[in-house]
């Protein structure tokens, strides 16, 4: 496969048409979300970190119903949200989450904008794990956890250690199997928004961050639900 950047997201009218075709149920959870995102960041002080935090939550939204809907549009939007949310994990102290959003810029963002044939018919590629495919995703997980929690308690000290790191672990093998085009990324996303929602509760509870993400993780499980039940999304449909 040639390693070619995709010209097209230089073009306004790519935009246009990536936000084209997505199902009814996903168009009404995005104008929820940004309303959610933008109301629950006004009602609180509001500081740089706050404002950065409502961009990089209603971009990363964004992103995930754009994978929902197998759009290549999540490359863009997943790139610069989670650099954003890399900023506000580092000043969080959320150190899994920092390496989480790291492994979305190269598993799912990256590969959209370099490899353009990645993402082509993205629908028509999704698969399902087997039994052997199911231990190696397992074994990952708890290596990657182990590694992680090593990284919050060893190099760096997280407030949350066990909570960053299996939130951050779940979510790194989401990605890994979002990238091989394997439905059940979702079983992933389902519990790492569920983790995530604890992680950024607990966060903003202690006083490291405010409740955007809180329920900005809200609004992801509920896509993630989505792409469960909705007739008019490929993931299990």
């Amino acid at each position: 496969m040639n390693f070619q950047p995709n010209t097209d997201i230089f073009k306004p009218k790519w935009y246009l048409e990536q936000m084209r075709g997505w199902s009814f149920k996903t168009y009404m959870l995005l104008m929820l979300g940004i309303g959610v995102i933008i109301g629950t960041t006004i009602s609180t002080p509001v500081n740089p970190i706050s404002l950065i935090t409502m961009v990089a939550a209603i971009m990363g939204f964004t992103c995930t119903l754009a994978i929902t809907n197998a759009k290549p549009i999540n490359g863009v939007l997943g790139l610069l949200s989670s650099i954003i949310y890399i900023i506000v994990s580092i000043y969080a102290q959320n150190y899994a989450n920092v390496v989480l959003q790291a492994s979305y810029i190269f598993l799912l963002d990256l590969p959209v904008l370099l490899l353009p044939a990645w993402s082509k018919n993205a629908e028509k590629h999704i698969k399902g794990l087997k039994f052997k495919q199911w231990c190696f995703t397992v074994i990952f997980f708890l290596f990657v956890t182990a590694m992680l929690y090593l990284m919050d308690t060893r190099i760096f000290i997280s407030p949350r250690p066990w909570i960053d790191a299996i939130a951050g672990a779940i979510g790194i093998t989401g990605s890994v199997l979002c990238t091989f085009r394997f439905r059940e990324q979702y079983y992933f996303w389902t519990i790492q928004g569920v983790m995530s929602i604890i992680l950024w509760g607990v966060t903003a509870f202690q006083g490291d961050a405010n409740l955007t993400l809180f329920f900005t993780y809200i609004l992801y499980l509920i896509n993630d639900v989505l792409a469960f039940t909705d007739k008019h999304t490929h993931w299990f449909h």
